[in-house]
């Protein structure tokens, strides 16, 4: 079966596209249908599921926007994970969770890379799913910012997992063994950082914190 679904190169065969398609709108459909739910009785509303299909379609839309990527994966993009954050910050960590859930999905089916079941669930779906905690902070003083920070760190914690477990086993045999425990988490929160440093001082800039701020309330509203 993993043959039928993955090529030798670790990419996807057309019939592992077909099957993450499927997958990925069943899930998003249940996403959608779970975050329906708020505070366990009342339903969102329309505009607050369009607001997070929106929200995700233009992390989606961002993410392909690189201004440099990294050779072995991770790229700096145009703030695609801000999007995801900002769902979290609005309706809280469980929608926040299950619209990074199918995100991350999304992210799979734009670059696959399978080396095992558990590897695509660090470098895809736990990594973007963690995007969500920023609702932790929504409540609070600055929760944007202290969100993103949070989510940012959240995400790179799951890609360092995968990476320690899976990609150093294709590191050089030369690799000094003392800084494989090291270097995944240097390697992964380089680029993560790096667009969190842009991403910070965009959004902390007055009027793209009003505009934020206005946007917010509309999607509350």
């Amino acid at each position: 079966m993993f043959d039928l679904l993955v090529n030798a190169e670790g990419g996807l065969t057309t019939a592992g596209y077909a099957v993450c398609i499927v997958v990925g709108v069943v899930l998003f459909i249940v996403a959608l249908f779970f975050a329906g739910k708020k505070s366990g009785k009342k339903k969102m509303s329309t505009k607050q599921l369009v607001f997070c299909a929106m929200a995700m379609a233009l992390a989606f839309v961002t993410s392909y926007m690189k201004i440099f990527k990294l050779p072995w994966g991770g790229s700096v993009t145009l703030c695609s994970m801000l999007f995801i954050v900002l769902v979290g910050n609005w309706y809280g960590v469980q929608t926040g969770i299950l619209v990074g859930l199918s995100y991350g999905l999304l992210q799979f089916i734009q670059e696959p890379y399978v080396l095992s079941f558990f590897q695509v669930c660090c470098d895809y779906v736990l990594a973007f799913a963690a995007l969500g905690v920023a609702g932790f902070f929504a409540k609070s003083k600055n929760g944007l910012l202290k969100g993103y920070i949070a989510a940012v760190l959240a995400r790179g914690a799951f890609h360092s997992l995968g990476g320690y477990l899976y990609w150093m086993d294709y590191m050089p045999d030369n690799f000094p063994q003392s800084l494989k425990s090291i270097y995944p988490i240097a390697y992964n929160y380089s680029f993560l950082l790096a667009e969190a440093v842009m991403t910070v001082v965009i959004i902390s800039v007055p009027a793209v914190a009003k505009g934020l701020s206005r946007v917010k309330q509309t999607a509350l509203d």
